[in-house]
């Protein structure tokens, strides 16, 4: 699954690994002209731009401008001298089944709905769950380096951004971009894989002053987070999968551990743009990270864009996606 992080100190508008966006001139410059073709959203200063169908295999989110300089951070920022903020891409909304993710092997990394032998993916409802339990999304600017093997699970990362499961109380959209408060981590080893779950609040949200670490999670909300590892655990089974395994016998490690855990990804992820290590068949084009390879032109970037189909009305789902699963 799936590219933005926080600004970071190179300075890019990179997603995870390559760059959501176009230049700091305006892409889509015929929007206002074509409105039919285009559907543009503001996502904090990030603009995103709709291409295809939604619900079908060429439908794309692309980030395309933002209100005041043309990066999407990676690193932390501070709130106060007591918070630590870091930047979230939402990828998919809180109650919903469409398995959307940052294309990271797609030039620009957009975002798009997952693709299994030729079907779209959905995850199943399992019983008494509604689709996805949180908004769920990724760090920009974080790579779990499949070269590198974890000290403590021994396990190698999933060649994806750090994933994170946003608990507040809003639902969020595809292509938002929201400030997160880090409380906790869970260590998720999918088919033997390191996938780590960032547990985050929107810093924005009514009760992200209340919840300041895992336990005041534990606390406030009884079953929030054995549900969600229940969820890591069956979500899969009704594809007939095996139980995803977690290190540290299922718990959660605290913020401190999260904060280390993003600090070595970032690192990974600057090694990844510079072309320090393999890159795993990752789309790194970016066109603003000083120290990367990669950078490409704003002509470039634009011409992606634009040959993707235009944006139309979504395709019909299928009814099986709201069946429920007893596993």
């Amino acid at each position: 699954m799936r590219p933005l992080l926080l600004r970071s100190s190179l300075g890019c508008l990179v997603t995870v690994l390559g760059s959501f966006s176009a230049s700091r001139n305006k892409l889509v410059t015929q929007a206002a002209a074509v409105p039919h073709l285009y559907y543009l959203r503001k996502t904090m200063h990030y603009q995103t731009e709709e291409r295809g169908h939604p619900h079908s295999p060429d439908y794309r989110i692309y980030f395309t401008e933002t209100e005041q300089d043309n990066d999407v951070p990676a690193k932390k920022t501070k709130k106060n001298e007591n918070e630590v903020l870091f930047n979230m891409v939402v990828e998919v909304p809180r109650w919903s089944n469409a398995k959307m993710e940052i294309a990271t092997k797609e030039s620009l990394n957009p975002i798009k709905q997952d693709v299994k032998k030729g079907k779209l993916r959905y995850v199943a409802n399992i019983f008494p769950h509604k689709g996805y339990i949180w908004n769920y999304g990724a760090l920009p600017q974080t790579w779990e380096d499949p070269n590198h093997t974890d000290k403590e699970t021994k396990c190698c990362g999933d060649n994806d951004p750090i994933d994170v499961c946003e608990i507040g109380t809003q639902v969020c959209f595809p292509g938002q971009v929201i400030q997160v408060k880090v409380l906790g981590i869970l260590a998720m080893i999918d088919e033997g894989e390191m996938d780590w779950k960032v547990i985050a609040i929107n810093a924005e949200d009514p009760d992200a002053k209340n919840l300041n670490s895992i336990e005041d999670v534990r606390k406030s909300r009884p079953g929030h987070l054995e549900a969600t590892v229940d969820w890591f655990r069956k979500y899969k089974v009704p594809d007939g999968k095996p139980e995803n395994q977690f290190g540290f016998n299922g718990q959660f490690k605290d913020k401190d551990f999260a904060a280390e855990i993003i600090k070595s990804t970032h690192k990974h992820w600057r090694a990844l743009v510079q072309k320090q290590t393999n890159s795993g068949g990752i789309e790194c084009k970016n066109i603003s990270c000083c120290e990367s390879p990669f950078k490409c032109s704003a002509d470039e970037t634009r011409d992606v864009v634009q040959s993707a189909p235009a944006f139309g009305s979504a395709h019909p789902v299928s009814p099986e996606v709201d069946k429920w699963h007893f596993v």
